[in-house]
Parts: structure tokens; C-alpha cells; sequence
């Protein structure tokens, strides 16, 4: 059985280099940190570690309170037309027609005469 090689370029400096062969050769960490780690960028880069995580809970934050916004809108718009509907019903029951009809069938009838005015002697 044969054994598993790697195969070896044979051009003349031609082979393609991957993409992070050329950042690890760009950056070259060993270069920056020869020295020691640079303490005078330490606070710095937390501060605005710091900022960006405010900034990032911020937005979200912002986006949660957008999408309950929403919610509340389209339920005020659903009891709305249930109030609109609700009215109507009301207005069309409270005619006076409609309360003869509900009255008739408890044996009362409408009185067709109208009412009279009594006046007392203090009014004299």
C-alpha cells in the first residue's frame, strides 16, 4: 500500500500562497512584540473594548423595544376596530325601533300619545 506524501512544488517560485500565509507574513507578530506587550495601549483599547460593548447592548436594546413597539401598534389598531364595531352594534340596538322590538317581546307595548304637561300653581 502506498504511503500518503505531500506534494512539492516544482516551479521556479511560482506556487500560489495562501491568504493567510500572506497576513501572518504582513503582520509578523513576532516584530510588534519583541519588546514586551506595550502597557501604554493597555487602557486605551479597554476603554473602547468597553464602548463598543455599551454600544453594541445599546442597540439591541433599541431593536427589542422597536419589535414591542410594534406589537403594541398593531394590538391598539385590532382593539380599535373592535371598539369601532362595538360602537356601531351599540347604535343600531339603542334606535328607537329596535328597543320596541326588544320590548314587545316582553308583552310591553309603545305608548302612542304623547306625553302631557302638568303644571303646578307655583309655576302660575
Amino acid at each position: 500500500m502506498a504511503t500518503n506524501t505531500y506534494k512539492r512544488s516544482q516551479g521556479t517560485g511560482n506556487s500560489r500562497r495562501s491568504f493567510f500565509s500572506l497576513l501572518e507574513n504582513l503582520i509578523n507578530v513576532e516584530k510588534f512584540f519583541d519588546k514586551g506587550l506595550p502597557v501604554q495601549f493597555l487602557m486605551p483599547f479597554l476603554f473602547s473594548t468597553v464602548l463598543c460593548i455599551i454600544y453594541i447592548g445599546n442597540l439591541h436594546y433599541a431593536e427589542k423595544n422597536i419589535r414591542k413597539a410594534t406589537k403594541l401598534r398593531v394590538t391598539v389598531e385590532d382593539l380599535r376596530a373592535d371598539y369601532t364595531t362595538l360602537k356601531a352594534d351599540y347604535m343600531y340596538t339603542s334606535k328607537q325601533s329596535e328597543v320596541a322590538k326588544k320590548a314587545m317581546t316582553l308583552g310591553l307595548k309603545e305608548s302612542v300619545e304623547p306625553p302631557k304637561i302638568i303644571k303646578s300653581n307655583d309655576e302660575l
